[in-house]
């Protein structure tokens, strides 16, 4: 027979023993540990009954076994406390419960987005998941209105341009995006439009306003069909006068661009580095190949062309401009392979080998087709060419290329707003809903770029590995034991 026991030893602990016992009196000790404590105790006689029916069958009487000799010792909770206090202090740093007001189911809804994106109804079960008591659903309906507003949306704008730290001389970056809904009807706000991903279904446009690393600021909604170039000056104007801002400097891709915009940019006192189209061959260009016909050109050569203000211009004070012009060999590369492509399907559209797609090479005049030779022409003399405008004239054309190439970590903000994060709002119907959605996104997008800033690693790899480790509460006997990955 065997039987558990406790002893004291010489150093005042209590060991566990089995004692394993036979009819002619021998015995044998199996010393299994020792404990200072009743809890050390407690879980090291469960261990004890556990290990004596090791191996032995149970008969299932339909009897709860949970706290019986030799059951599986009952989990109390299990909370993956690395993961979710992380977030949280993430959460705290950037200011966000103070923009929040304290709101523990906003903070809650946000961090179980960066965990796993989901609807708001199954972010319940992600907190439960978590280890974190959570509010019923109908609260957190309740609660979606006020996040909607557009008080709770400038709070959290502020928030995140404190942590920012702009100033006068402070570059802002702007893109947009559209969200597309499956739908089959507009509404006024979900309505069709240009879609980058080339879909029909009604949309929204995103601007997202970011700093230079790509920590954002704003993020403000339009209608699905608003031209781009009509969104940027609400966003900036708005976020300029909120948070009183003398002088920021814009930087915008060349799909954001137009001749009012650039206008408008410069009347409201806003600096701005801005890509610019070249639709033909720009006379400073053309003026140095034809003082160097037999040369090529040096990759980085940077051509400046000064762009006064006009009179007019200047009696409505705005400033002169000034573009660079700058040539890089790969970009010119990448660029003539797509020419080489795009013209060697248009002849073969053009000989009757293929069918007529789009092309912008195939020239068609009445039934004739004809490889636009002209068109070619111009574009090879204008690829590796890149045009950047702006109105900082005593800024360097380094300082101006550099800090438009710093667009890539908005460019990375959307992509991780869509795919890491899933901002789409599938389940939401109504522009309340949708804007109380995008105010999450906001604070996502804020928690998830410190948290990469900090540990060096994408926020998908931060949850999947704090995820796995948990601080699990165990009852053993009359005592309830806390396991940590660490303890």
């Amino acid at each position: 027979m065997a039987y558990v026991r406790t002893v004291k030893t010489s150093s005042g602990a209590t060991a566990v023993q089995i004692v394993w016992s036979t009819r002619r009196g021998s015995r044998s000790i199996e010393h299994l540990g020792s404990a200072h404590d009743e809890a050390e105790v407690e879980a090291l006689k469960a261990a004890a009954r556990q290990r004596l029916v090791e191996g032995q069958g149970t008969l299932d009487l339909g009897l709860d076994a949970v706290g019986t000799a030799g059951a599986p010792l009952e989990i109390v909770s299990c909370r993956a406390g690395h993961l979710w206090d992380g977030l949280c202090r993430a959460y705290q740093v950037l200011g966000l419960d103070r923009a929040a007001d304290g709101d523990e189911v906003f903070r809650d809804l946000v961090l179980a987005r960066i965990i796993e994106p989901t609807s708001k109804i199954d972010s319940l079960r992600v907190l439960a998941e978590t280890g974190v008591e959570s509010v019923c659903y109908r609260t957190v309906e309740r609660r979606l209105p006020s996040y909607a507003t557009a008080g709770w949306g400038n709070a959290l704008s502020a928030a995140c341009a404190a942590r920012a730290r702009l100033g006068p001389a402070s570059l802002v970056l702007y893109d947009v995006s559209t969200l597309h809904f499956e739908t089959d009807a507009g509404d006024g706000f979900r309505e069709p439009g240009f879609s980058k991903e080339r879909r029909l279904d009604p949309q929204i446009t995103i601007g997202l306003l970011t700093d230079a690393s790509g920590f954002p600021l704003s993020v403000a909604a339009f209608e699905g069909n608003r031209a781009e170039t009509a969104t940027m000056l609400p966003v900036i104007n708005g976020f300029k006068a909120a948070h009183r801002l003398t002088d920021v400097t814009v930087v915008a891709d060349a799909g954001m661009i137009s001749e009012a915009n650039q206008t408008a940019l410069q009347a409201a006192g806003l600096s701005f580095i801005l890509a610019t189209r070249l639709p033909l061959l720009p006379n400073v260009i053309a003026e140095w190949r034809d003082k160097h016909p037999d040369q090529p050109i040096p990759d980085g050569l940077v051509l400046t062309q000064p762009w006064p203000a006009t009179s007019g211009e200047k009696a409505r004070d705005i400033p002169d401009r000034v573009i660079y012009y700058q040539y890089r060999h790969d970009r010119a590369r990448r660029t003539l392979r797509g020419i080489d492509e795009q013209v060697a399907k248009a002849q073969r559209a053009v000989d009757g080998k293929a069918p007529v797609k789009r092309n912008r090479y195939i020239q068609l005049s009445g039934a004739t087709k004809t490889v636009n030779r002209t068109l070619e022409a111009k574009t090879r003399a204008l690829a590796g060419w890149k045009g950047y405008t702006t109105n900082l004239v005593i800024q360097d054309a380094h300082f101006v290329i550099d800090a438009y190439h710093q667009l890539w970590r908005i460019e990375k903000s959307f992509r991780m707003s869509k795919h890491d994060l899933q901002a789409r709002p599938v389940y939401h119907h109504k522009r309340e809903s949708i804007e109380a959605h995008l105010s999450i996104v906001l604070a996502v997008l804020a928690v998830s770029h410190w948290v990469e800033h900090q540990t060096g690693w994408s926020i998908k790899k931060f949850v999947r590995t704090t995820r796995r480790y948990r601080t699990v509460q165990i009852k053993a006997g009359r005592q309830s034991l806390t396991e940590s990955p660490w303890s």
